[in-house]
This record gives C-alpha cells, sequence and structure tokens, in this order.
C-alpha cells in the first residue's frame, strides 16, 4: 500500500461493512489511491467522509452514491439468543470477531468490538439477528471516533491474521497425513491391486507437489 492509499485508510471508519463494493476498507482505500473508485462509496463515512477524503486525494467533494446505501446512526448487532441455532454462520461472517460462541451453542455479540457492518445479518439461516442504535441522532463520524476505528482495524488484521495461521496449520496437517499415508501405502488402503496402489500415489504425490508450489509461491 502506498502513502497516499494509507491515508486514505486512515480517513475510512473501518467498519469493514463491504458497502463501498470492494473486499474491505484497505481494499477500497487502494482503489481510490490508483484512480479505480470514487470518495463517495462509503456509508458509514457519511458526508463528513466524503469530505475527508476529498481533502486527502484533491477530488471535488460529491454525495454519496445511494447504490452504496445511505448515511445513518452507528448500530450493534443483537442476536436473539431464544432462537440461535448456533450454526456459527454469523461468527465466520464478522470481520471484527465480535462474535462469540461454539457450534451448537448460543452466540452472543461484544458490543464494543462490533462495528455495525450488517454482515451477520444475510448470513443467519434463522434470521436472529437485529440492530440497535447505538448513536441516538448522531450519524457519519459525528457518531463514530477515531479510537472505534483504530480498534475495529485491529481487531479486522488481527483476524485476518488468525485465519492465515489457522489456514496454514490446517494444510499442514493434511500434508503431514498425506506423507504418512504414501510412506506405506497399503496399509492405509483397502486396496490391493498394484495399479490401484500406483494410482492412488500418483495422486497423493501430485497433491504434495501442489502443496510445495503454493509454499513456494507464497515465500517469493
Amino acid at each position: 500500500m502506498n502513502e497516499l492509499a494509507r491515508r486514505i485508510d486512515a480517513a475510512l471508519p473501518q467498519t469493514q461493512c463491504t458497502r463501498c463494493g470492494y473486499p474491505d476498507c484497505a481494499a477500497y482505500a487502494q482503489a481510490i489511491a490508483i484512480g479505480d473508485a470514487a470518495i463517495n462509496r462509503c456509508p458509514p463515512g457519511g458526508a463528513e467522509g466524503v469530505v475527508r477524503l476529498a481533502k486527502i486525494t484533491g477530488h471535488a467533494v460529491q454525495p454519496l452514491d445511494p447504490d452504496c446505501g445511505i448515511e445513518g446512526p452507528v448500530t450493534v448487532a443483537i442476536i436473539d439468543e431464544d432462537w440461535c441455532i448456533g450454526c456459527t454462520l454469523c461468527i465466520k461472517a464478522c470481520p471484527t470477531d465480535a462474535i462469540v460462541g461454539t457450534n451448537k451453542r448460543m452466540h452472543t455479540v461484544i458490543e464494543p468490538y462490533c462495528t455495525g457492518c450488517e454482515l451477520c445479518i444475510p448470513a443467519c439461516p434463522v434470521d436472529c439477528i437485529s440492530l440497535a442504535i447505538v448513536s441516538e441522532a448522531r450519524t457519519g463520524w459525528e457518531a463514530w471516533s477515531s479510537g472505534q476505528a483504530a480498534m475495529a482495524k485491529g481487531r479486522y488484521e488481527a483476524r485476518k491474521l488468525r485465519l492465515e495461521r489457522e489456514q496454514h496449520e490446517h494444510e499442514q496437517r493434511l500434508e503431514a497425513k498425506a506423507r504418512m499415508k504414501l510412506a506405506d501405502l497399503p496399509s492405509h488402503s483397502m486396496h490391493t491391486d498394484p495399479a490401484t496402489l500406483d494410482r492412488k500415489r500418483a495422486v497423493i504425490e501430485a497433491a504434495l507437489a501442489r502443496a510445495r508450489s503454493r509454499r513456494g509461491a507464497g515465500e517469493t
């Protein structure tokens, strides 16, 4: 991320709501910096957010793009615990790890960590999540502080690192299991036909080669 993109990213509310059409605030900031996105696509930042981005980029102030949504108050998600089935889909959707719970157990929202991004609502299969306004009539940057934005960004970045670590650990476990089978394929197979075992061996070796290739690509 270049310096302009970093300055733009720092001026965004970091709700990570994706309403701008990009996967996160950083991606939107990068798109603005290279001229691929307008500065009026962030409803959580509201009109004041557009003004801030205009000052950084030198672009003209313009109304919020209605296709992205409208400026509104800050909200937090509330889970109706009587209806929650513990599916964990909202936990997976939350960009700041603001929802806690385990499979088939009741989930709950940690209010200070919730950005009101609304991503958990369509993820819920039983419609047990609603939004509560927590900023009264205040909207945009009048309702959302720089401290809240910084905390949201920190939690989002921490979540990304956690997911990358968990994915890496998962791949390591799968690779170790594949190597174990390859070392003594006959004892790990119901088949005894040499041709069948050779085909299985080729499949496992190809999977291990792909794993090595992905690691190599990640190191470059």
